[in-house]
């Protein structure tokens, strides 16, 4: 199987080149950070301090966005062969540039959450817009893009396919999800409609992508047991698209109504359907994947980037399940919503205490 390795050779002093591991997979912690204050803005139940903890993970996701890309930059220029090699020839890396539209998109989604409490409406909105437009377009190039190069250039075998293949596919679902939020500041009439459309068109494409390719997933997991240690943790990735498409069929819905009132009500009973048996599946997984990891941390699991994915996909269960309990009113919902959420939070800790140990050190700059 091919390794996620991205360093270079050791140089003449035993030491790496310093960056030479910041890849795109370094998104992920972006992504989890974002999806952390999503949650706090979806979830049904509103405890006193929820704001403030949702404000406190917006602006964490803001600096580590902020930092990440100042240092992709110095990457990209310092290691710039590294970079084209992981793109071009290793597709166990080049998969994780599914990772920086998604990051953009979640942190223009908790701007327009919680930036108007901050820096006001206006700049908010401005942020969320420019943030929303650009990881829309980098999700589709990278949707189209790295399924290209993985027909066309990328040495691949079967048994080599794995859950990361997912993320370059759910990319433009998490758009069709966090584009409705700026649906009713759009002027009323064709630009709203055209927003709503354009977010189903999203949703159909990153949905049926990710049916395509889930059972070439399933099966290389089937046929290559047992699954490296350090990519034990995607298997949680399965549970992106099951809970990012709850959430846009919901928020599609919200929005039918200031954008297209006569497909409101169709739109609403479609994401209750959708949802209801989506998320059923979404639960199932989730004792799968918890089962393996828990089965390859006793056997001693290494930390590794990939504990990240521990977090954004159980997030969009979260957005998942409270937009089923906003629009059922179901408190089976509000509860699965909420015991998730306590899920997210734990799961982020682990990982955001992981990297910062890996960080001081130096190791996951180096590897």
């Amino acid at each position: 199987m091919a390794t996620l390795t991205l360093a270079r050779p050791l140089t003449g002093h035993g030491r790496a080149p310093a960056l030479a591991g910041l890849g795109p997979h370094w998104y992920a912690a972006v992504m989890g950070t974002a999806i952390v204050a999503n949650g706090a803005a979806a979830l049904p139940v509103r405890p006193a301090g929820l704001t403030g903890f949702g404000e406190l993970f917006w602006g964490l996701s803001v600096l580590a966005l902020l930092a990440l890309v100042a240092a992709r930059a110095v990457h990209l220029t310092r290691h710039r062969d590294t970079a084209r090699a992981g793109l071009f020839d290793n597709p166990a890396t080049a998969v994780f540039y599914g990772c920086p539209p998604m990051a953009l998109l979640a942190v223009g989604y908790a701007t327009l959450a919680f930036g108007p409490r901050v820096i006001g409406t206006g700049p908010a909105l401005a942020v969320d817009a420019v943030l929303w437009t650009a990881g829309t377009a980098y999700a589709l190039a990278v949707a189209a893009g790295i399924p290209y190069l993985m027909i066309t250039r990328h040495r691949l075998a079967a048994q080599d396919a794995n859950p990361t293949w997912l993320l370059p596919v759910v990319a433009p679902l998490v758009a069709a999800a966090t584009g409705p939020a700026l649906v009713p500041y759009l002027p009323a009439g064709g630009w709203r409609t055209a927003m709503l459309q354009g977010c189903y068109a999203l949703l159909g494409a990153g949905l049926l992508a990710t049916l395509a390719l889930l059972p070439v997933v399933i099966t290389g997991l089937l046929h290559s047991k047992p699954l490296a240690p350090a990519l034990t943790p995607a298997l949680f990735l399965v549970l992106g698209p099951l809970g990012q498409s709850t959430t846009a069929t919901g928020q599609l819905a919200d929005a039918a109504g200031p954008a297209a009132p006569a497909l409101a009500p169709a739109a609403l009973v479609l994401s209750e359907l959708y949802g209801v048996a989506v998320m059923g599946v979404a639960m199932l997984w989730l004792l799968v994947a918890a089962a393996a990891n828990l089965r390859a941390m006793r056997a001693g699991m290494p930390f590794a980037m990939t504990w990240w994915a521990f977090t954004f996909p159980v997030g969009t269960c979260v957005t998942g399940a409270s937009g089923l309990a906003r629009h059922t009113g179901f408190a089976g919902f509000t509860g699965l919503a909420v015991a998730l959420y306590l899920l997210l939070l734990t799961a982020w800790s682990v990982a955001a205490v992981r990297t910062a140990g890996g960080l001081a050190g130096g190791r996951l700059l180096r590897a």
